[in-house]
């Protein structure tokens, strides 16, 4: 019995079909990716919205950190724009820190972002709020007490910090965040005379640039 051969523009049809197909396959992905992203964005009925944290004339800083228990651990290389990380629920303490300078300085606090580097530990950030002499700490977000207390210097909070993730600190950084960009403020060295430190709210006495 003979096996029919397929001819030449029957093969390149079903080649042509099945790339096709292919093709459609990966089309209809995408589509539910884009869906699925714009579900997680569009959050869900009872997450708070940048407009509501701004337009609250009674927003402190512990009714800010009470929105965020729910919200996921999910490391970012650059701070998320804010209406992402309160649409999809999920960041890291860029994220909650940022956001947290962003709606609480209108509201008249003194609010101050500080990198605190330790060893074989991830950079943590935390913002720090005056006059209540507390910082916010996304690690904190699970917890009851979600203020951490420290005084107001660079040096104070880099301890505390330290301390609650049961590490040291080396370095510890006040930095700006304006239009995606890190703004170096001043950086204190642990091992460096406390006495010669900044006082809070004076300009850096070196020239500041990018974080």
């Amino acid at each position: 019995m003979n096996t029919p051969v397929a001819r030449p523009e029957q093969v390149g049809s079903s080649l042509i079909e099945g790339r096709g197909s292919r093709c459609a396959r990966r089309r209809r992905a995408a589509i539910v990716r884009l869906l699925a992203a714009a579900l997680l964005l569009a959050g869900r009925a009872d997450a708070v919205t940048l407009e509501e944290l701004n337009a609250d004339p009674k927003l402190t800083p512990r009714k800010f950190a009470g929105y965020f228990t729910d919200f996921a651990y999910r490391f970012h290389e650059e701070v998320q724009p804010a209406r992402v990380f309160l649409g999809t629920r999920s960041g890291d303490c860029d994220d909650y820190a940022v956001l947290a300078d962003q709606v609480l300085k209108p509201k008249g606090y003194q609010t101050r972002l500080i990198h605190v580097r330790m060893p074989g530990v991830v950079a943590h950030v935390v913002c720090h709020v005056m006059p209540d002499k507390v910082y916010l700490d996304y690690n904190n977000r699970v917890y009851l007490k979600k203020l951490a207390r420290s005084g107001p210097t660079v040096r104070e909070i880099a301890t505390k910090v330290a301390k609650s993730l049961e590490s040291n600190w080396t370095s510890a950084s006040e930095f700006t965040y304006s239009e995606g960009l890190k703004r170096l403020v001043v950086t204190v060295v642990k091992t460096d005379r406390p006495e010669d430190d900044p006082v809070p709210g004076q300009p850096a006495r070196k020239g500041t640039g990018g974080f």
